[in-house]
């Protein structure tokens, strides 16, 4: 009675064996797709943004504000290294340029604790300017 479930099963697994597939090997990619892909150009930095602490400084100078960014750096435990402002500044410089910013007005940067998933953090908060060169 043992016999019969176990030879209903090895038959069902030999069943699905039994239908050919046609084998296929693996092509590799062409050869332009590889040298084009070695011989690409890197990918190209960000355009400089400089950071302004002072309104004073832009008091001669026409801008537009393209808007707030903010840059951060997170110190998950305390164990690991701690927040830099410095790290938080070049964050928020980067999402500047890509808002095509080449400037940012810095209100504030301070390390902040008991931050949401963060044991220590540092904030920097800004505004976007695109500076005319006038």
């Amino acid at each position: 009675m043992r016999f019969l479930p176990l030879c209903l099963l090895a038959l069902t697994l030999t069943g699905c064996s039994l239908f050919p597939k046609p084998y296929e090997p693996v092509k590799p990619f062409p050869q332009s797709t590889q040298t084009d892909a070695s011989q690409s150009k890197p990918a190209a930095r960000p355009a400089p943004v400089k950071l302004y602490t002072d309104a004073a400084d832009l008091v001669s100078r026409p801008f537009r504000d393209l808007g707030e960014v903010y840059g951060d750096d997170c110190q998950s435990s305390s164990q690991d290294s701690p927040p830099n402002l410095a790290t938080a500044r070049k964050r928020m410089q980067v999402r500047a340029s890509g808002m095509k910013a080449n400037a940012v007005l810095v209100h504030k940067c301070e390390i902040v604790t008991g931050a949401q998933g963060c044991y220590r953090q540092a904030i920097c908060q800004g505004s976007a300017l695109k500076v005319s060169n006038q």
